[in-house]
């Protein structure tokens, strides 16, 4: 203890405490023990998976109203979504990637009511980022 004060030694007594013990002053000395340390750290999972996968997940699907606009015009084609799916099986975020501006948006009305499995990483579920691919097909009478 050369040259160290008293209340400058127990403050970086303190100091290598809570260092030794993963705690910092900026989380006032406390930790989460509600939850395991390896859940503490670990940031919110979603991940990316197939158009194939997520078809694969799908238990809900609506339809797309075909628009009398495009099927007068004689407009058919694909439309590419990009998706996110809650780990409930919920559309919570969908945004047009390419496809024609007659037909998309009829595609995103139909796909916000599309429902899925959870997908399940290491048995827990997790969101899913994917894409989605919707076409249009005129039938020839």
């Amino acid at each position: 203890m050369t040259g160290l004060t008293k209340p400058t030694f127990v403050v970086v007594a303190l100091i290598l405490l809570c260092a030794a013990s993963g705690l910092s002053a900026q989380d006032g000395g406390t930790q989460d023990q509600s939850r395991p340390a390896e859940e503490q750290t670990a940031p919110a999972q979603r991940v990316r998976v197939s158009q194939g996968v997520s078809q694969g997940l799908l238990i809900k699907r609506v339809q797309p109203k075909y628009p009398k606009k495009a099927r007068k015009e004689g407009v058919q084609g694909t439309v590419v979504l990009h998706a996110i799916i809650s780990k409930e099986g919920d559309i919570t975020s969908l945004e047009l990637v390419s496809g024609d501006p007659l037909l998309a948006p009829a595609a995103i009305e139909a796909v916000k009511q599309w429902k899925y499995k959870p997908y399940l990483l290491q048995g827990n579920p997790v969101a899913v980022d994917t894409q989605i691919v919707v076409n249009f097909t005129l039938s020839r009478n």
